[in-house]
């Protein structure tokens, strides 16, 4: 008799995608035997951008990965969880303000599915600093990235801003 696969879920809106969260995925990677990257939509928050664009640079950003897969879902996180069967949501946080927010989501999404645990992980020290709205910052000022995005999420978001800048000129 085989051991059933572990199934985890590590959501975010990752607009764009940070070397933190390549370090909460990699985390994931050493305890569960599936990993999903789920690129969501949190109706409270606007976006550099879209939820394609956001998958492109997240799926860039873990190419090297083979074994985690790179989604995108517009629902409620538990329907995500309940439709692809997780034992378990990982997520990221650098300090106590963002521990809170994510014991209080945990909460929700227990109460939401068949009481599906979120495992909470801590970013490594190097990586406190670093988040999506830096980085956003500095894509808009021009700022070198390299410090808070995968090279890979990098060139995604050249192309993508490339690509716009085409768009615009015609």
């Amino acid at each position: 008799m085989s051991k059933k696969e572990t199934v985890a879920i590590v959501p975010g809106s990752f607009d764009p995608i940070t070397n933190g969260h390549i370090y909460v995925v990699k985390e994931a990677r050493k305890l569960y035997d599936k990993v999903y990257v789920a690129v969501m939509i949190n109706n409270e928050k606007s976006y550099t951008f879209s939820l394609e664009e956001r998958k492109e640079i997240a799926a860039a950003a873990l190419a090297e990965l083979s074994d985690v897969s790179v989604i995108s879902y517009s629902g409620w996180l538990y329907e995500l969880v309940n439709e692809l069967n997780a034992d378990v949501i990982v997520k990221g946080y650098r300090n106590d303000i963002d521990l809170e927010y994510e014991q209080k989501m945990a909460e929700f999404n227990q109460l939401h599915t068949n009481n599906v645990q979120t495992v909470l992980i801590r970013s490594s020290v190097d990586l406190i600093d670093v988040s999506s709205t830096l980085a956003r910052e500095k894509i808009s000022s021009g700022e070198d990235l390299v410090n808070i995005l995968p090279v890979r999420a990098i060139k995604a978001i050249e192309r993508i801003l490339n690509a716009r800048n085409k768009k615009s000129e015609r």
